[in-house]
């Protein structure tokens, strides 16, 4: 579990963006990533017939296209107690598996962090 209180204010601006990412598009869930150069990415669940992805793998698809060469950070707003293991994973081939991924609930209260490894 993560004290909420405790958390960097870099790390809080990439949780209160996946949470407006949510609030939003009134989707499931929101994510946010942040790059080596301190770009974030911002996005949220895609559910189409022909293409469904996480909020989580969908920000850091759009971190890979536009040029991030790795992650200092991740966040996603969910009602689920943790992420995937094809989250983590997407976070890890773009980050290494000590990047961190924060997990939050739709209140914006950080629940626990989970390395990508």
């Amino acid at each position: 579990m993560t004290d909420s209180s405790v958390i960097d204010p870099e790390d809080r601006k990439i949780v209160t963006l996946a949470r407006s990412a949510r609030a939003r598009n009134g989707v499931p869930e929101g994510a946010a990533v942040r790059d080596e150069t301190g770009r974030t990415y911002v996005a949220g669940t895609v559910a189409l017939d022909s293409l469904r992805l996480s909020a989580l793998r969908t920000a850091v698809a759009m971190a890979v296209a536009s040029g991030a060469k790795s992650l200092e950070a991740a966040a996603v707003v969910t009602d689920a107690e943790t992420v995937s293991d094809e989250d983590r994973a997407a976070v890890r081939d773009l980050g290494g598996p000590g990047t961190p991924v924060l997990v939050a609930g739709p209140d914006g209260a950080v629940r626990a962090t989970v390395t990508a490894g």
